[in-house]
């Protein structure tokens, strides 16, 4: 395994990161220090977690207060934001449409007038390949239409409209990152996947192991060579580095994109069973369920755009090494 990608970077650069207090933000944030970048963080910790942050880099601020936040930007200037603040769980988002809508997408309509305000014209945003529905061919390349099948989705799709217009009217330029299965964890064990409620397959997997109350997979019946779900896995740093390519990218003057984060392979929900069962050395206890509302069989990306026109390769999204980083975080 190699050590993630350094680049050179002036010290003098400092990115805001909101939801930096989360999964991905949390792990984002460390490998831009890692880089050279000056970071804060703007988090309401209503799922992130504190510890996942250095005290001195953190603002306890919510989305929707634009107030609050142009005075974070004007404490401490930046040079670009990476937005993170959302809710994922998208389950939750088709019974509390409201609070999806208000916090993903008004509080992102809240973090761009706020940027306005003091001056800031670049912003990396966190999309999801939730805003494809379920497309008709995989992979999946950025010129598939939008086609999002919740309320999570369709935030996400208003979002980027939202960065359209703004890249139009104020020259706002926004570079998004429509990403599909994050898993894994830093492998220095500074940060892993926590969430609470847990919905991700692999927490899932691990926490049957430790409790012994089996797992339920949804659907065995699909058109995939074992029967369940084929989804693309990307390590939550080659995820990072992603990220980080794509303020550089915005940096240097390039135009506002859009861009897929997958590794381009898939594995079927029983694939990534047997390879935590190897890892582990620990039988995962399951049943099987029926198939849930909206589950695609197959999702994989094409990212071919983002590894040409960026530079990106990823080095830890083999499922293996997805299992084992996630697996010692588990039990640190």
């Amino acid at each position: 395994m190699t050590s993630p990608q350094r680049r050179g970077t002036s010290p003098q650069r400092r990115i805001l990161v909101t939801g930096g207090a989360g999964y991905i933000g949390s792990t984002t944030s460390l490998l831009l220090l890692d880089s050279g970048y000056d970071v804060v963080v703007v988090d309401n910790l209503s799922r992130g977690r504190r510890e996942n942050v250095d005290p001195a880099r953190l603002r306890v601020v919510d989305m929707l207060d634009t107030e609050q936040l142009a005075c974070v930007m004007k404490e401490k200037p930046c040079d670009a934001v990476i937005h993170f603040g959302a809710y994922i769980a998208v389950g939750e988002s088709m019974k509390i449409p409201e609070v999806y809508f208000r916090n993903n997408l008004a509080g992102s309509l809240s973090l761009l007038a706020a940027m306005l305000e003091t001056g800031i014209r670049n912003i990396v945003f966190s999309s999801t390949a939730a805003v494809y529905g379920m497309p008709a061919c995989v992979p999946i390349v950025e010129t598939e239409p939008y086609a999002p099948l919740s309320v999570y989705g369709e935030s996400k799709v208003m979002v980027e409209k939202l960065l359209d217009w703004f890249d139009q009217i104020h020259g706002m330029r926004s570079i998004c990152l429509r990403y599909f299965n994050a898993c894994g964890a830093d492998p220095q064990g500074r940060t892993g996947e926590d969430h609470d409620p847990e919905t991700h397959l692999i927490p899932l997997l691990f926490r049957a192991i430790q409790t012994g109350k089996p797992m339920t997979i949804f659907g065995d019946d699909y058109d995939t060579p074992d029967g369940t779900c084929i989804r693309d896995y990307i390590h939550v740093t080659d995820l990072a580095q992603a990220h980080i390519a794509a303020v550089e990218s915005l940096f240097a003057g390039g135009p506002s994109r859009r861009f897929n984060v997958g590794t381009g392979q898939g594995f079927s929900v029983k694939e990534v069973l047997q390879t935590v069962e190897e890892v582990t050395g620990k039988k995962v206890p399951y049943t099987m369920g029926p198939r849930r509302d909206g589950d695609a069989p197959l999702l994989v990306a094409d990212s071919t755009r983002l590894r040409e026109d960026l530079g990106w390769r990823p080095e830890y999204s083999d499922l293996h090494t997805i299992v084992k980083t996630a697996w010692a975080w588990a039990n640190r």
